[in-house]
């Protein structure tokens, strides 16, 4: 299954569920937190996919303070730290 069917694969699953999703980030998707439903993110997909437009400390950066800083209420996605 590619990143992109994750998401078509939990919508599918879930169709009665509402789930807040990070605009341009869909490759990046690796799964649903079932007790919250709450999307997870790979962070290290999504450092990624900002690379295509920009240096790695730059999408670093970007990352941390655009996108893992926002509070989006209680349905605000997981970010999974996952490049170990």
């Amino acid at each position: 299954m590619t990143y992109i069917s994750y998401i078509n694969a939990i919508l599918d699953a879930y169709p009665s569920e509402y789930f807040l999703k990070a605009d341009g980030f869909d490759d990046a998707i690796i799964g649903v937190e079932e007790n919250s439903m709450r999307l997870i993110y790979s962070v290290s997909k999504c450092i990624e996919i900002l690379r295509t437009d920009m240096d790695y400390e730059d999408a670093m950066e970007h990352f941390y303070y655009n996108i893992h800083g926002s509070y989006l209420g209680e349905k605000t996605p997981i970010w999974c730290f996952d490049n170990f």
